[in-house]
């Protein structure tokens, strides 16, 4: 191969890169034009400096002399991978950073002719401003194994488009991934590239302190990290990288190892500046320590490193669907995320793996990383896709959402005015091409310039009294640049507040507040604590309960304006009566509430609404109801259909009179439960219904007894001298009857559905027992001769 194919240095750039060996491979399978791959390789082999200009290369030579497009775009989740990734590139084919390499991230552009790296969320914006990308000849989405949300959606919209451009190649990379499921959505061929890995010294060393306690990250946990640190690099020369699931995380952990004589330690993470970002990537001569989140686990390289320290700890976005919130959930890694955690170790030479967590604690780590559009807030999801003018159901998707979080994200556009039933709005198309979440853009537009400080901050995790933090300057310039010109003045808490109006709250107890939208969050700030209404701008759930991160003051009146004011009459079912209440509300924070009595139309829906949430165990059955009801039950499950399912059955087609009557005032307990019963059987079929399902039985003695069907099965309680004679138990609905075989007094001898197997066996123990405790009964040695009854022997 020449020194340069076309535009990029191929020889040099592949240098002591694993990944050269595809080389061939890449151009065989382009070699009868673009198609559509997916390459697998470990972390470290080099794809994501090597793939882009090597494909862009092999389009350029294709493409000499006509117009076939040569531009390559490349993304990586993270706004520091992108950057990182784009520098490299270009340092290693010896141009300027801008010429033939270049990034897009959120509020950073520099143009490159040939190589673009961004995230996801940059190229599915600029898909919706131009859905051809006309002039881009192949994209690759790198580190899709990470299964977030916007890559998993930008992969369904370029399988879309892929299929309509026969110029264009969709490329998927990963370090793990599922080869074949990805192939089968993508239609596309799989290169795989093996790559040496020096030996790793895996050992397992659990704090005595927890990983994770009610508030988050145990402190103690972090400090037994940068201890197993500081004792690791004290006995090497090589550079370590730790793994932790935060920023907070990192400080603590820098910290501790700064006290213990460490200054070479190193954060990196992506709310870093892009100089930050290089200390930490850069090659150097001296043993550092870099602290990081779980960016370095497979979107970085971090040279220089033989020593990984890992939490065994991610974050992830998680939805509260009973809460509607969603917020960041600190828990175990996945085993695949730990083992690429451990790779980091091995590329250059032998490493050494030190997990701070039991062998026994690693087995129980899921397999693999949960995709975000399961567990994640769709709203912004839901608002792309409606500017691409389809669902979820008809893009190949990997995954489909949960359809009560997607329902919910619906919700919120309508809220906000993105959306009018399922179709976008003109709102909702501006909001689409804002780089924020639709609701932030919602509160940008409606509030103008003066809402970019506190925007800024809401859009990169909060802490506390968001009105006193200092934002990026640079976000702020950008979202100015953005918004209209402001019309009149706004507080912290309005322009956070029309975000979020369902999490405006108001205090309900010290420290705690009651959200619009029904939750109970706690406010960690305390600084706020005095405020009487907040807008909440990050909430997290800690194990059972919300914790509010970020909040801002909001009078009442302007929380109120946000949220809107109901009135209504409330009605709830209380101790077999309904209840009603005169409720003005903003949202679930009730302003004002007065007795009142319930309309008749109230009232019965009152009831019906309890009768869905309790069935019909909301009512009281007599002994007489209980045993029809059971009754019903069984021939149900043993005959079906006509006979009804009173679990099911519409509880307005047979207990209309009831509940009128409970609408009227009627008492709960006042309630006959057997008419309403016998509705629900058909006819004609109800006359054989004693057949099927009778309420007694009779025994050899004479005597009926009640069969109790509440178990499940027919039973019937009976004295043993009862049954003498009876060799088999009768059937029901194929069903045998169950005899509890009883003594004289009434007490338990023997439970039975095979007679004929009692009288032959079990019986002559019982008799041998019961006839000196009850001798003025009958015990015969025979019982299948012996007469049946329920009398002593001296009054047979």
């Amino acid at each position: 191969m020449s020194s340069r194919i076309g535009n990029f240095l191929i020889n040099r750039i592949s240098t002591g890169l694993p990944v050269e060996n595809i080389i061939p491979h890449l151009q065989e399978a382009f070699s009868a034009g673009p198609k559509n791959l997916v390459i697998q390789a470990p972390p470290g082999t080099g794809k994501t400096t090597l793939l882009p200009p090597l494909v862009a290369n092999i389009l350029c030579n294709e493409g000499a002399g006509n117009a076939t497009p040569t531009k390559v775009l490349v993304t990586a989740p993270r706004r520091v991978a992108v950057r990182a990734a784009a520098r490299r590139l270009a340092q290693l084919d010896d141009s300027q950073l801008g010429t033939k390499v270049g990034f897009s991230v959120r509020g950073e552009h520099i143009s490159g002719s040939h190589v673009q790296f961004m995230t996801p969320g940059v190229l599915i914006r600029q898909l919706l401003n131009n859905p051809e990308l006309p002039g881009i000849g192949a994209v690759i989405i790198d580190e899709v194994h990470e299964r977030q949300l916007d890559s998993d959606l930008l992969l369904g919209m370029l399988a879309e488009l892929s299929q309509l451009r026969d110029d264009f190649s969709l490329i998927a990379m990963s370090a793990t991934l599922d080869s074949d499921k990805f192939a089968n959505l993508l239609d596309a061929q799989v290169l795989s590239v093996e790559a040496p890995i020096f030996p790793l010294d895996i050992s397992y060393a659990p704090a005595r302190a927890p990983r994770l306690n009610a508030k988050g990250v145990d402190w103690d946990f972090l400090d037994h990290m940068a201890q197993k640190t500081h004792d690791a690099v004290t006995h090497s020369e090589h550079s370590a990288l730790i793994f932790v699931p935060g920023v907070r995380e990192i400080d603590r952990v820098m910290s501790t190892l700064k006290s213990l004589g460490h200054n070479n330690v190193f954060p990196l993470h992506g709310q870093l500046s892009p100089t930050e970002q290089d200390r930490a990537l850069a090659p150097s001569q001296q043993q550092r320590i870099i602290v990081s989140t779980p960016v370095a686990e497979s979107s970085l390289t971090v040279p220089g490193v033989r020593i990984v320290v890992d939490s065994g700890l991610s974050r992830s976005p998680k939805r509260d669907s009973a809460r509607g919130m969603t917020g960041l959930i600190t828990s175990s890694c996945a085993q695949a995320s730990a083992g690429q955690r451990a790779g980091r170790a091995g590329r250059e030479g032998p490493g050494q793996i030190i997990r701070c967590y039991s062998e026994e604690d690693f087995s129980h780590f899921p397999r693999f990383v949960t995709p975000e559009i399961s567990s994640a807030d769709l709203t912004q999801a839901a608002l792309w896709l409606a500017q691409w003018g389809t669902s979820p159901a008809d893009l190949p998707l990997l995954d489909q959402p949960p359809h009560a979080a997607w329902t919910a994200a619906q919700q919120i556009l309508r809220l906000i005015g993105a959306l009018e039933g399922d179709a976008i709005t003109s709102l909702g198309h501006r909001l689409s091409t804002l780089p924020l979440c639709p609701q932030l853009s919602a509160s940008l537009l409606r509030f103008g310039e003066q809402s970019a400080k506190i925007l800024a901050v809401v859009s990169e995790n909060p802490q506390g009294d968001v009105e006193k933090q200092q934002p990026d300057k640079r976000e702020v310039e950008r979202l100015r640049r953005l918004a209209p010109a402001s019309v009149g003045k706004a507080s912290a808490g309005q322009i956070v507040g029309a975000a979020f109006p369902q999490l405006i709250g108001r205090k309900i107890d010290n420290g705690e507040y009651l959200l619009a939208s029904g939750t109970r969050a706690r406010l960690m700030d305390s600084d706020l604590k005095d405020a009487e209404w907040i807008s909440v701008a990050a909430i997290n759930r800690s194990q059972n309960s919300a914790i509010i991160r970020a909040a801002a003051r909001i009078s009442e009146d302007d929380a109120i304006d946000i949220i809107g004011v109901v009135e209504e009459t409330r009605a709830i079912f209380v101790n077999g009566k309904v209840q009603a209440r005169k409720v003005k509300a903003a949202g679930a924070i009730e302003l004002s509430s007065t007795p009142t009595k319930p309309t008749p139309a109230e009232a019965s829906e009152t009831i019906a609404t309890a009768l869905a949430k309790g069935g019909i165990d909301l009512f009281h059955f007599s002994d007489k109801a209980a045993s029809l009801r059971d009754r019903l039950k069984f021939i149900h499950e043993h005959r079906g259909e006509p006979w009804p399912d009173i679990e099911t059955a519409d509880p307005h087609l047979w207990l209309s009179p009831e509940i009128e009557a409970l609408s009227h005032g009627t008492r709960l307990n006042n309630i006959d439960m057997y008419p309403a019963l016998q509705r629900l059987l058909p006819w004609p079929e109800a006359t054989n219904f004693e057949e099927f399902a009778p309420s007694h039985l009779s025994v050899p003695s004479g005597n009926q007894h009640r069969l109790d069907y509440s178990s499940g099965r027919p039973v019937i309680r009976v004295k043993l001298q009862e049954c003498f004679g009876l060799e088999e138990s009768p059937q029901l609905c194929g069903i045998p009857v169950q005899f509890h075989l009883l003594s004289p007094a009434g007490r338990p001898l023997a439970v039975t559905d095979d007679l004929r197997s009692f009288w032959s066996g079990p019986y002559s123990q019982v008799r041998a027992e019961m006839r000196g405790r009850y001798p003025k009964h009958p015990w015969p040695e025979d019982p299948w001769t012996a007469p049946a009854t329920a009398r002593t022997k001296n009054r047979m």
